[in-house]
Order: structure tokens, then C-alpha cells, then sequence
């Protein structure tokens, strides 16, 4: 690994059954179940780590009726990171499943487009179908942050550490970004909510929550663009990451996966 390369974990944290026709912008002629995870990612280097969102704790999983696995800080603690020592925490969009443990990374520098803070802090926010999935806690978070110097925005393309790009794509929400990351095996997408299944970005099918679908669709052409190949993306919620990565160590299946690894099969 040199100074430009990384490795990748997906820790996965909580859990979510759901239909397939709740997965679809326009449903699913085949309703089978569909679930959903839910993860951090974990990126690092010879002389770094960064972390790709930051979950939801307990209290929220209670509150929006998900099962709660380990707390996030738990699942890092399991492949050797310390919140205490991250410095850099890149937010891919907002949404309380992706933004929530204010407390978490208390020496970290945030990482949002300006896009993403106007949309959860503006006039979109007036309608409950839009707001629905944002917590007024989460963006009052944010704002602290910012007044703390702590806030750093991204408009488009921004580059976080060398071998570490992000990405504006918007879709799912106005400011949505997605992270492109130089590995052993090429430059792997983390696509966060850009593609919370294989099946929306194969199938170019539209994910059911989004914000504007014109966008979400040339985002899945995006992330396949920004990758070596469409091996190379990762999606945000599908079980299958967790099948088709290997484990980092004996012990560890089902809790975190290395992405920079050759998927199975």
C-alpha cells in the first residue's frame, strides 16, 4: 500500500426488512423481500483515516422502527479504529441514517457539499415528504460544527486526501456525493444513497426515495463512469456487500467487509 492507496470497510450496524416494491420508484411487479443494511465505511491509509457517514444510534433506530446490531462505534473498534484519532468525516448526503452520532468523531473535520447544507436548511425543507427523512437534531449538529470551524463544503468535485475524490451526483437528495477511492485494485465507488441496491444502478431503476429522478439516473451512470468497472461500486444498503466481500479477519463475517479486496466469485 503506498501513500495514495487505502483500504475500504463496510461496517455494517443495523438492519431493516422491507419489500422489494418499496425499493422502486414505481414499485416491483416481483414483491419479494428486499432488506436493507446499514453502514459506515472506513477508509485507510499509510498515514490516515477517514470515515464515509455516520449513522444513526440506538435511540434513532427505536424511533424509525430499524434493528439495531452494535453501535457503530463498536463495529470500528472491531478492525482497530479509534473515533477519537479520525480527522476527516466525509457526509454523503444528510439523511439521518448517514449523519447521526454527533459525538462520535469529536477531532474530525466535516466533509459536505454546499448543495446538501442548502437543501436541509432551506425552503425544500417545508414539505414533510421531503424533510422526512432528515432529523432536525442532525442538521442543528451540522450548523454547530460549522460555527466550530469544523465544516469543510465541496462544490462538485472535491479532493479530500491524495487518492480520495468526491463527487456531487444529487438524485436521492440535492446534494448527494458520492467517494472515489484508489485502492490495490483500482478506483472503488462507495456510492452511499446514489445506488442503495446492485439492482438500481445494473437495472438503471430509480430508487423510491428521491429528490429529483432525472439526476438520480445520471448518477448511476456516474458511479459506473468514476469506477474501474461496475465491480467497482459499491452500493449503500444491499445485504449483498456483505456476501460478496470477504471478512477482514476470522470472526468478523457479517460485521465488516474489505472492499479494496477482490469481491467473491
Amino acid at each position: 500500500m503506498t501513500s495514495d492507496t487505502y483500504e475500504i470497510y463496510a461496517v455494517r450496524y443495523a438492519h431493516h426488512h422491507r419489500m422489494a416494491s418499496e425499493n422502486f420508484l414505481g414499485g416491483d411487479p416481483h414483491d419479494v423481500p428486499m432488506p436493507l443494511d446499514y453502514f459506515v465505511w472506513a477508509i485507510v491509509g499509510e498515514d490516515r483515516t477517514l470515515i464515509l457517514d455516520t449513522g444513526f444510534d440506538q435511540a434513532m433506530a427505536k424511533k424509525r422502527g430499524r434493528e439495531f446490531l452494535r453501535p457503530p462505534r463498536e463495529g470500528l473498534a472491531a478492525i482497530g479504529i479509534d473515533p477519537d484519532t479520525v480527522r476527516d468525516v466525509v457526509i454523503s448526503h444528510m439523511h439521518y441514517d448517514h449523519a447521526g452520532n454527533h459525538d462520535l468523531f469529536p477531532n474530525a473535520t466535516y466533509h459536505l457539499q454546499d448543495r446538501e447544507m442548502a437543501f436541509c436548511t432551506g425552503r425544500c425543507m417545508c414539505h414533510a415528504q421531503l424533510r422526512r427523512s432528515f432529523e432536525a437534531e442532525d442538521v442543528s449538529a451540522m450548523v454547530r460544527r460549522l460555527f466550530a470551524g469544523r465544516v469543510r463544503f465541496h462544490d462538485g468535485v472535491g479532493e479530500i486526501a491524495p487518492g480520495i475524490t468526491v463527487h456531487h451526483v444529487g438524485g436521492h437528495t440535492a446534494g448527494l456525493q458520492v467517494m472515489r477511492v484508489k485502492t490495490a485494485r483500482g478506483w472503488v465507488v462507495l456510492a452511499a444513497d446514489a445506488s442503495h441496491f446492485y439492482a438500481n444502478f445494473e437495472q438503471m431503476r430509480a430508487y423510491a426515495t428521491v429528490y429529483n429522478v432525472g439526476d438520480m439516473l445520471e448518477g448511476f451512470a456516474a458511479v459506473k463512469r468514476l469506477a474501474t468497472s461496475p465491480q467497482h461500486v459499491v452500493p449503500g444498503h444491499d445485504p449483498l456487500v456483505l456476501q460478496r466481500y470477504p471478512a477482514p479477519k476470522p470472526g468478523l463475517e457479517g460485521i465488516a467487509v474489505r472492499l479494496d479486496a477482490e469481491p467473491k466469485g
